[in-house]
C-alpha cells in the first residue's frame, strides 16, 4: 500500500528544476508519483516531476473556447511520457492577437488580473473531462501554489468543496498585505475582489506552509492559521573550506534581477572594480526583458552570461568563491520583498562558499540571512567596498563563515527533516479533517 495521501496540486508552474516550482521537492520528494497530481496554466510541455498525471489549462485555448473555435480546454499529461527537460521554444502561442495578449500580459497590472479572471470564468474551464480526471483521482488535500492571480485559488477552493478536503496553502510570497498606493480604479477594484477571495480560501479548513518564520507569523495571526515554516532544500553538495582566491575570486550571482536586484548588483561591480579593476561579477539569469538586463550589461564590473540550467547553476555555485544574495531598495521592491525568502539562501548555504548578502535590512532575505549569521551583511551603498574588501582578505572571518553557513544549513534547510515535517503537517491536516 501507498504510505502517503493523495494531493492535488493547483498553481501556475508545474514541478521543474530549473524555476522556481523545484521548491516542491522540499515538500514532496518521498511521494509515490501516482499519489500526486497537479493542474496548471503555464503553456509548456511539462516535464518528468513529482507528479503522476498533470492537467493543463491554458489562456490561449479558453479564449479560443470564447471564440468557439475549440471545444476542450483541458490537456492531460502522464509522467511516463513526459521529456527530462523544457524547451526554450516550447511556448503554445498560435495567433498574432494571443501573441499579443502574451506581450501585454507579461507586465503585473490590475487590469490584466481582471481581464484574466473574464478570461478564466469557471463554466468553460470547469469541464467533464476536468471532473473526470479528478474524480479518478479522488484527491483528500489541495495543495495551493499561491498567486497574485484569480484562477489558481479559485480552482484550489472549488475542488477542496468539491471534494469537502482541506486546502494546504504554500505562501513564499506575499500576495495578500502587499497593498500600494494607486489612483487607478482597477487596481482597487482587483485588491478587493482578490483579497475577499483569500480570505474565502483561508475560511475553509485547512493550513499553510511558509517559505520563513516572517511571513509565517504574519498570516498565521491574521488569518488563525497553525501553518509552520518548512525551508526550501538544495542538492548541492557541500566543498571542504577554502580560503578566497583573492587573486583571482569567483564572484557569482544566479536568479532573478527585477525588483531592483539588478541595481543591487551594479552597485557590487561597482565596488569590485574599485578594489581591483580586474574583479568582476558573473551574473546568470532567464531574464529576457531588455529593460532589466540593459542596466547589467556593458557595466563595470559585470560580467552578464544569461540563462544556464539549474544543474550548470549549482556548479558555478559550488566552484565559486562568493555567492551573492541582493534585494532592491527602492520602498516599492522592499514593499513586494518585505517577507520572501530567495529560492537560492538555502544553495548559498550548502555550497560552503563565502556569501555576500547587499540589500535593504526590511526585505525577508536579507534580514534572514543577517540572522544566520553566516554571511556578510550590507544594507548601505557607501559601506560596500570595505565589506567586500573585509570578506576577500580576512581569512579568520571567512573559516567563522564556512562553520557557521554549515551549522545553519543542518538546523533550517536538511531535506530529510523538512520532508518529515511536511508529512507530518498534510497527515494531520487530512487526517484532523477526516
Amino acid at each position: 500500500m501507498s504510505r502517503h495521501h493523495r494531493i492535488l496540486i493547483v498553481g501556475t508552474i508545474p514541478y521543474n528544476k530549473n524555476t522556481s516550482s523545484r521548491a516542491f521537492d522540499a515538500y514532496f520528494h518521498n511521494w509515490e508519483k501516482e499519489n500526486i497530481r497537479q493542474i496548471f496554466s503555464n503553456t509548456k510541455t511539462p516535464v518528468k516531476g513529482h507528479c503522476g498525471s498533470l492537467y493543463q489549462i491554458t489562456d490561449q485555448r479558453l479564449l479560443k473556447c470564447r471564440l468557439k473555435k475549440i471545444d476542450e480546454v483541458g490537456v492531460i499529461f502522464e509522467d511516463k511520457d513526459l521529456p527530462d527537460d523544457w524547451k526554450d521554444n516550447d511556448l503554445e502561442v498560435g495567433s498574432s492577437f494571443v501573441s499579443y495578449l502574451y506581450k501585454i500580459g507579461s507586465k503585473d497590472t490590475p487590469l490584466k488580473y481582471l481581464l484574466r479572471k473574464w478570461v478564466w470564468n469557471k463554466k468553460y474551464w470547469d469541464t467533464k473531462k476536468l471532473e473526470n480526471w479528478l474524480d479518478e483521482f479522488q484527491p483528500e488535500c489541495v495543495f495551493l501554489a499561491f498567486s497574485d492571480d484569480f484562477f489558481i485559488p479559485e480552482i484550489a477552493l472549488f475542488v477542496a468543496e468539491k471534494y469537502n478536503i482541506p486546502i494546504m496553502s504554500c505562501i513564499g510570497d506575499d500576495y495578500y498585505f502587499n497593498d500600494k498606493r494607486s489612483i487607478s480604479p482597477f487596481y482597487h477594484f482587483y485588491r478587493t475582489r482578490y483579497k475577499a477571495l483569500i480570505r474565502k480560501v483561508f475560511a475553509h479548513k485547512g493550513s499553510a506552509i511558509y517559505i520563513g518564520d516572517k511571513i509565517r507569523d504574519k498570516y498565521n495571526s491574521e488569518f488563525g492559521l497553525n501553518g509552520e515554516t518548512v525551508y526550501l532544500t538544495s542538492d548541492i553538495e557541500r566543498h571542504p573550506f577554502r580560503k578566497i582566491n583573492r587573486e583571482h575570486p569567483r564572484i557569482t550571482y544566479c536568479g532573478n534581477i527585477r525588483l531592483g536586484r539588478n541595481k543591487s548588483l551594479a552597485d557590487i561591480g561597482e565596488a569590485l572594480v574599485q578594489i581591483d579593476p580586474s574583479y568582476r561579477l558573473e551574473v546568470y539569469s532567464a531574464e529576457k526583458n531588455e529593460e532589466f538586463i540593459s542596466v547589467l550589461r556593458g557595466k563595470p564590473g559585470i560580467d552578464y552570461r544569461g540563462a544556464v540550467p539549474y544543474k550548470e547553476v549549482m556548479q558555478v555555485m559550488a566552484d565559486s568563491d562568493i555567492v551573492v544574495i541582493v534585494e532592491g531598495f527602492s520602498q516599492k521592491d522592499v514593499q513586494i520583498t518585505r517577507y520572501s525568502l530567495s529560492t537560492k539562501a538555502a544553495d548559498a548555504m550548502a555550497t560552503g562558499g563565502q556569501i555576500l548578502v547587499y540589500g535593504s535590512m526590511d526585505c525577508g532575505v536579507i534580514e534572514y540571512m543577517a540572522s544566520t549569521e553566516c554571511a556578510v551583511v550590507c544594507d548601505k551603498k557607501d559601506d560596500l567596498k570595505v565589506s567586500i574588501e573585509r570578506l576577500l582578505s580576512d581569512v579568520e572571518m571567512q573559516k567563522r563563515l564556512y562553520e557557521q553557513s554549515e551549522k545553519m544549513s543542518v538546523e533550517h534547510h536538511d531535506k530529510d527533516r523538512n520532508l518529515t515535517l511536511s508529512e507530518k503537517m498534510f497527515n494531520m491536516l487530512i487526517e484532523d479533517g477526516n
